[in-house]
């Protein structure tokens, strides 16, 4: 049976068309050379047939190249990355039975593709098609696998690779491919096109891209045989941009520049109320107090917004405030009751880095090479959390060098040019990190193995020494740690990842949206929307040593910073120019912090001393103590990226603001604001002013005002007609007073 196998697949591979019978190992047959449709080379299965399979879907990762087996026992390899095991499965899988050589009609390959038989897909391929008809060729061909001497893809371009396309206009891209034997093909037609934000434009399958009415910055991803490339669209808005703040610094300069480019006129800048709330919250995470407002209000430095910064810098309001940011992103996590020790000692470690402005650099390289104990090195405590070499590269990764490596653990990355080979290299970096317990209850003492072999990689169980992401850390020795190498690598000025994504995610800390967003998500087809900025950012970190707080420095002091939440008549839709400010909510801690500091009260923690801001908690355990930390989403430390933090609304929250138990017994304290103010023997103006400083940083406006003290001089009743004592109407109206503002959109959201 099997040499009368090879014949059929001898005969068709010279185009014959066989008719076997095969009964009692008879066969009769009629062969007929076909001439008349023959053609000119061999239909290549790696350059023609699978990208058409990943055209149509077929390798998609929700059909054959789904995790665990694709669909009904057909696998494919995501998006073809694989190509020889996907021509094992399809052509040799299952005793041949998708490919039908002695009439290639009526393969199971063209029946379900074509919707001709019962296909869980539906119809991808019109039998009328040219991709019908080249995959019928291939198999009448006798589904030629890879061919000695067939030419290789080196690289393919998108024409044009840029362009301004006015708002509800079109684009047509044409996609060539380049080979190893001189010869180029546009294959447009087998080209995958996937816009990175619909509402701003679409694209056909084709590659015919049509913009919306959103002015701005898009891209398009276009992807072909495993590789990917970019287009990207400037869509002008196209009004006239005059009377530009006078820039600050080079922020200023590639914003402005950028608005000027897409005829997106900035808002005004932002009043010193607004700003010093503003700055305050962003850099200390906490509004300022009623005294720091008056003073800031009164003052005619020229410079003292400048002074500001550097006074929030220096304060340990700062400290805390990232102390948390990082901790919660580092998994400062407890668990159990034993964690105590290691949570505490490594958020203190964390606070005093930043305190002292330890460079980033150095930051990062003493977590990722930390040895010891908890209690020697708190760095190690990282260790804790993140225990296996899987865990920490794809931990390293996303948070320090913002390239997300869990799909490469098991296929190529869909998206990038990682590969498993990529993954498993870098995974090698911590093969050699060792633990045994230590004389601390629930910890370990971290050190370096010295002669432990590298990491295996999943796929071939080969052994794989260390490599750094599209480059080398260079040769380790025996007894050198990897992991220092890997921190040399980071550090280095030519690094194409480390600055950019610490930049970038302060860029968003401080206006909402990253430059590269997601914040995490760095790669060639997720293109920054203001790439001269993000470079420019990126070279001044580097210069300055990886200078944290200069890197905030130059961010607040820039006007485009400064400039007002309020949108003209152009710049309402912006939302990745920074034309003007985007309000956001407040974390969960932050206006914790707010609302104890306008009632005139304090949040208890346990374990910590009196006092203690809910931005200084050294980890999550303090949520369950919290009703409100749960409810306004702080994080539980279990991921590495930012999404984890809630920051959308709900209605839990404005229920919780409204009437929960914990809000009001902080208005009502005795020992609150509302009792002092009560109590207070100045003029209501006094009091009310004290109020919005303390509230809005900002002086009350006069309809405010009036409205504050009509309430406040209004008598109060009893339900049965009688008038409330005055002492206490006035602690009552106090608390709606202090109420009401808690509940305004002003206070709740950074603007």
């Amino acid at each position: 049976m099997p040499a009368f196998e090879n014949q059929i697949r001898a005969c068709a591979a010279q185009r014959f068309l066989i008719v076997a019978v095969c009964a009692g190992w008879l066969s009769s047959g009629l062969a007929e050379r076909v001439q008349a449709d023959a053609p000119q080379r061999t239909v290549s299965f790696i350059n023609d047939v699978l990208p058409i399979l990943t055209k149509a879907g077929c390798n998609a990762g929700v059909c054959h190249a789904k995790a665990g087996g694709g669909q009904k026992g057909f696998q494919l390899s995501l998006l073809g990355f694989e190509p020889q095991e996907d021509y094992e499965h399809l052509v040799k899988e299952g005793h041949s039975r998708r490919l039908f050589l002695a009439a290639p009609e009526r393969s199971l390959l063209l029946l379900k593709g074509a919707g001709q038989v019962p296909h869980g897909g539906g119809a991808r391929l019109s039998p009328n098609s040219e991709s019908y008809a080249l995959l019928r060729e291939w198999i009448r061909q006798g589904a030629p696998g890879e061919v000695a001497g067939e030419p290789k893809l080196l690289t393919f371009e998108v024409t044009p690779s840029s362009a301004m396309i006015p708002r509800n206009g079109e684009q047509q891209l044409t996609v060539t491919a380049r080979y190893s034997d001189g010869s180029a093909r546009e294959v447009t037609e087998m080209a995958l096109f996937e816009s990175n934000d619909k509402a701003m434009a679409d694209v056909s399958a084709q590659g015919l891209v049509k913009v919306l009415d959103i002015s701005g910055n898009v891209s398009v991803m276009v992807r072909y045989q495993g590789r990917v490339s970019v287009f990207r669209a400037a869509i002008p808005l196209g009004a006239q941009v005059t009377n530009l703040p006078a820039p600050r610094n080079f922020v200023d300069q590639h914003v402005f520049s950028n608005l000027q480019q897409l005829g997106i006129p900035p808002s005004a800048p932002c009043d010193d109320a607004t700003f010093l709330r503003r700055v305050s919250l962003d850099i200390a995470g906490r509004a300022p107090t009623e005294a720091e407002a008056a003073e800031f209000l009164a003052s005619t430095d020229v410079n003292k917004r400048d002074a500001l910064i550097d006074t929030l810098l220096r304060s340990p309001d700062y400290a805390d405030f990232f102390a948390n940011k990082w901790t919660a992103l580092l998994k400062n996590r407890r668990d159990d009751v034993s964690d105590i020790v290691s949570n505490f000692a490594f958020h203190a470690w964390v606070r005093d880095s930043l305190l002292a402005n330890k460079p980033y650099d150095q930051f990062v390289r003493e977590i990722l090479a930390a040895t010891g104990t908890v209690i020697g090195n708190p760095p190690v405590a990282w260790y804790k959390r993140v225990k296996e070499p899987k865990q920490q590269i794809e931990d390293v990764a996303q948070l320090f060098l913002g390239v997300r490596m869990q799909c490469a653990q098991c296929h190529h990355h869909p998206f990038e040019r990682w590969s498993q080979d990529d993954y498993y290299a870098l995974a090698a970096y911590f093969s050699q990190v060792g633990r045994k317990p230590s004389a601390t209850r629930g910890e370990d003492l971290i050190f370096h193995k010295r002669g432990v072999a590298a990491a295996t990689h999943m796929k071939t169980g080969q052994p794989v020494k260390p490599a750094a992401l599209g480059d080398t850390a260079g040769d380790i020795a025996p007894d050198e740690d990897p992991r220092l190498k890997l921190a040399d690598w980071m550090s280095n000025p030519q690094n194409p990842f480390f600055a950019k994504s610490l930049v970038n995610r302060y860029w968003k800390h401080f206006f909402q949206r990253g430059l590269i967003e997601p914040e995490d998500d760095i790669r060639d087809t997720n293109p920054p929307t203001n790439p001269a900025l993000l470079a420019a950012l990126e070279q001044h970190f580097i210069s300055s040593g990886f200078d944290l707080k200069e890197l905030v420095r130059v961010i607040t002091q820039s006007r485009a910073y400064q400039l007002s939440e309020k949108p003209n008549d152009y710049n309402l839709a912006d939302r990745q120019n920074y034309s003007r400010y985007y309000p956001r909510r407040l974390q969960a801690e932050v206006m914790l912090d707010a609302i104890d500091q306008l009632a005139g009260t304090q949040t208890d923690f346990s374990n910590l001393p009196p006092g203690t801001r809910a931005v200084a908690l050294p980890d999550n355990s303090y949520n369950r103590q919290s009703p409100f930390l749960r409810v306004f989403g702080r994080p539980e430390g279990e991921s590495v990226c930012e999404c984890e933090r809630v920051q959308s609304s709900s209605l839990a929250q404005s229920l919780h603001m409204i009437n929960a138990p914990d809000i009001k017994g902080k208005i009502a304290s005795p020992a609150g604001r509302a009792e002092r103010l009560a109590k207070d023997t100045r003029p209501a103006e006094a009091r009310i002013r004290e109020l919005y400083l303390a509230a809005y940083a900002r002086e009350p406006r006069e309809t405010e005002l009036q409205t504050a003290l009509d309430y406040l001089n209004e008598p109060r009743q009893t339900a049965d007609g009688k008038t409330v004592d005055p002492q206490q109407a006035a602690r009552d109206n106090f608390q709606d007073l202090i109420w009401a503002m808690i509940n305004t959109k002003e206070f709740l959201f950074n603007h």
